[in-house]
């Protein structure tokens, strides 16, 4: 029985799971949309709102929790590269920090009031391979 069990594991272990939802929100944070199937969509799902939630509080703690949750590795800038950033070049950040940043700034100012359902899914079709059934997950536009 699978009871009190709310996880959907996808035939993968914790670990391969964890890395795999941590690299399908970065994605879906950069580029807003991403297209994968419905079983990883509606368990992603969760994971994309959580960080919306996070987002809105903006306290060093949700960063903290979101750096973690996303398995964030920052690693230190040359002395140039934060010369440079400090000026507004933005292009020596790795992706990871703009991901943080685009979370924190952007998402988090969007949906400031609405209280809860910042995703949606919607069904595209059938992956050619195995027939499995594919969705496009996005976060909603600005209302």
């Amino acid at each position: 029985m699978r009871h009190r069990k709310d996880t959907c594991k996808l035939n993968r272990t914790t670990s391969h799971r964890r890395c795999m939802f941590a690299n399908m929100l970065k994605s879906l944070i950069d580029n807003e949309q991403i297209q994968t199937t419905v079983a990883k969509a509606k368990e992603l799902r969760r994971y994309a709102d959580n960080m919306i939630t996070l987002a809105k509080k903006n306290t060093l703690a949700s960063r903290r929790q979101a750096i973690s949750a996303l398995m964030i590795r920052f690693n230190p800038l040359t002395d140039k590269e934060e010369r440079a950033a400090r000026g507004g070049d933005l292009s020596s950040y790795n992706a990871d920090r703009r991901v943080i940043q685009k979370l924190f700034g952007e998402l988090g100012s969007r949906f400031t009031e609405r209280n809860g359902g910042y995703t949606r899914i919607m069904k595209s079709g059938h992956r050619v391979g195995d027939n499995a059934q594919t969705c496009v997950i996005e976060y909603l536009p600005e209302e």
